[in-house]
């Protein structure tokens, strides 16, 4: 007899659905055709020994197993549960009609319990889109599938209970989630905040413009200035996530395997601050079966790189074309895979090796030449696609002690989502939402200046000497300040406020 089943593969944040085809012939022999990898390989002991738990047997014939199409590679344990009821169903020991109308993924232990899987809510969307009219899987991944509606979202713990549901013997209600309640519920749950930060009104203010305009920050200080406690308070003031970027991130990080336990929605924007000892795959994704790295898994949200130089320049650089392009190809010779990467970076910095060089207080010892070399560390294209560079200078002892309290990032944020209307208004027809994605021959458009600006800018040029692209982050930058401000017009004012976020162009950081 002749089975048909179906399950899933996820090939980068997009499933593919899988017909998971079983006969039963002459023979002795378990054979499993379609690409399937060790993991889908070994299958064939885990189910043998979750049949004989449960008092089933496996066929002494040939059991045929077909995973089409049969080009794709399928890489995992999750088919265990889709082939256990489809040898199940094709050696008639159960009896289960409605095994094809069901989407069934899930990896199997020896006993038949299941372990939750990666990737399940790519497979729901691919599920309903596809028609089907259940998801079954394992327990645990329950919640992460339901966020996906108009899917019967059927959770099971072992294999006697997805049996004896295809069977009609076992009622299973469908799991419930209401993705907008839970949604606005959590949207503005933020630990930190930039009301325990005193002084640093400037740093503030620069931060206030990169959350705005969607730009790139730099942030150059001795130690104890608080760069990372100030980077870490900037998801706080970014416009909340849409429903659409929560689901975009969410299933980004259920790719990942990076979803908390009970598989929520990803409501908040993300904060990624992965270790300078991280390899170039780690950070921008990839491997046999490509994975999404640190940029993709901070899509919609901060990577935050902490003691820039200290990374190795060939991981810095692989970044230079996501932060480009907001999106990362990872290329392997039988497959293409596209991750998002429209990120805000965040990266701080000490000035040299000892971090005390241009410090009101503290003497540099670091040796001629040996600032120029730290410096060095970060090459000329990646501090171009850098809109913001920012000086952190420490904060004084008066300023730790006041009782004063700063402003909060509830009215930051007011201030910011204001601006970014103001552009999503500006940007619409273009598909844009934020300043800094705007490209070359847009920003020629949108950020006129008048000839005192011009002036202004020409001199800025010729002294600090700036490329093309830094002049365009310039104007850019001034755009945002302009928005801020509520002025339609890119003043004098602003456009000078701009071009003093260029510290590391300035001939003082020479060394």
């Amino acid at each position: 007899m002749l089975s048909k089943g179906y399950g899933a593969a996820v090939h980068g944040v997009d499933a593919r659905i899988i017909t998971i085809e079983v006969n039963i012939v002459q023979g002795t022999k378990f054979w499993l055709s379609g690409l399937p990898d060790s993991a889908v390989k070994e299958s064939e002991h885990r189910i043998e020994s979750a049949l004989k738990h449960f008092d089933y047997r496996m066929p002494r014939q040939k059991v045929v197993v077909n995973m089409a199409p049969a080009d794709i590679k399928k890489e995992g344990s999750a088919y265990d549960l889709p082939i256990a009821l489809g040898v199940l169903n094709a050696s008639n020991q159960i009896n289960a009609p409605e095994l094809e109308k069901y989407l069934i993924m899930g990896e199997m232990a020896l006993d038949g319990n299941l372990r939750p899987i990666k990737g399940v809510l790519p497979i729901a969307i691919e599920a309903r889109n596809n028609g089907f009219k259940g998801f079954i899987l394992p327990s645990e991944n329950a919640n992460e599938a339901a966020i996906v509606n108009d899917l019967d979202v059927i959770g099971v713990g072992n294999l006697i209970e997805a049996i004896e549901f295809l069977e009609g013997k076992r009622h299973i209600e469908p799991l419930e989630y209401d993705t907008r309640d839970k949604f606005f519920t959590h949207l503005n749950d933020y630990e930190a905040d930039f009301s325990n930060v005193q002084g640093q009104e400037n740093i503030k203010r620069a931060l206030e413009i990169a959350a705005a305009g969607g730009h790139n920050v730099i942030m150059i200080g001795p130690p104890g200035a608080g760069k990372t406690m100030l980077a870490k308070r900037l998801p706080s003031i970014l416009p909340p996530l849409s429903l659409y970027e929560a689901l975009e991130t969410t299933k980004i990080h259920s790719v990942a395997g990076k979803l908390t336990a009970n598989g929520d929605l990803v409501t908040k924007r993300p904060f990624r601050s992965p270790h300078h000892t991280v390899s170039d795959v780690a950070l921008v994704g990839g491997g046999g079966n490509p994975q999404p790295g640190e940029i993709s898994l901070a899509h919609n949200g901060v990577l935050f790189l902490d003691e820039l130089p200290e990374f190795k320049r060939t991981v810095l650089e692989v970044m230079r074309q996501p932060l480009e392009e907001r999106k990362v190809t990872i290329s392997r010779a039988k497959v293409s895979v596209d991750f998002p990467s429209n990120f805000m970076l965040i990266a701080s910095m000490n000035p040299c090796p000892c971090g005390y060089y241009n410090h009101p207080e503290k003497d540099c010892v670091c040796g001629s030449g040996q600032v120029q070399r730290y410096l060095n560390k970060i090459s000329g294209p990646l501090l171009d696609r850098i809109d913001l560079h920012v000086e952190v200078t420490p904060v004084s002892f008066d300023q730790m002690t006041e009782n004063r309290k700063a402003e909060d990032s509830t009215a930051i944020r007011e201030r910011v989502i204001k601006a970014r209307a103001i552009q999503t208004a500006r940007l619409k027809d273009h598909g844009l939402h934020s300043n800094a994605m705007m490209p070359s021959q847009m920003v020629k458009d949108i950020c006129q200046i008048n000839e005192a600006g011009r002036v202004l800018l020409k001199t800025a040029m010729e002294r600090l000497g700036l490329s093309a692209r830094a002049y365009d982050r310039i104007l850019k930058v001034s755009r945002t300040i302009a928005d801020l401000a509520g002025s339609e017009e890119i003043k004098i004012e602003h456009l000078a406020e701009a071009i003093q976020y260029r510290s590391l162009d300035r001939d003082g950081w020479a060394g």
